[in-house]
């Protein structure tokens, strides 16, 4: 099957600021914008920051694998190559990250590399990426 993107409209409350984090920390051109929303492309997907003064991400969290992962979340499975390169980017620009880059269930069938940090509105975003993608969906 043909994989077409996703396109996800969240709210942000500083665009200026999703503007950099998207933009110039996460490498994400920006594609068309008005004062109040901008869309960005996220690894070749639509993600649209909403502007919402009153924005207050809303996060509890689930025990996997020994960590506290927030819920909700989003994010992108990466290869390992582009993982890595984002993990660095992200380190270098002094991310502050909620749970830091690490392989999850190590030696298990869905042995994963992962990451888990906030954008300037508090929403979580999660980067991961599978050594074997026919992993993703193993039981």
């Amino acid at each position: 099957m043909n994989q077409r993107p996703f396109h996800l409209a969240f709210p942000v409350h500083d665009i200026v600021a999703a503007r950099t984090f998207y933009g110039d920390v996460m490498g994400c051109s920006e594609g068309r914008s008005s004062d109040h929303w901008v869309d960005f492309n996220f690894f070749g997907h639509q993600l649209v920051a909403h502007f919402d003064a009153a924005a207050r991400a809303v996060s509890t969290h689930n025990e996997v694998d020994g960590h506290d992962v927030p819920v909700p979340h989003f994010g992108v499975i990466l290869t390992m190559d582009q993982w890595q390169e984002l993990a660095a980017r992200l380190t270098e620009a002094g991310t502050q990250f909620g749970i830091a880059p690490h392989i999850r269930f190590k030696g298990e069938v869905g042995e994963q590399a992962t990451m888990f940090f906030y954008d300037p509105s508090g929403n979580a975003l999660e980067f991961k990426a599978f050594a074997d993608d026919a992993n993703i969906f193993a039981q």
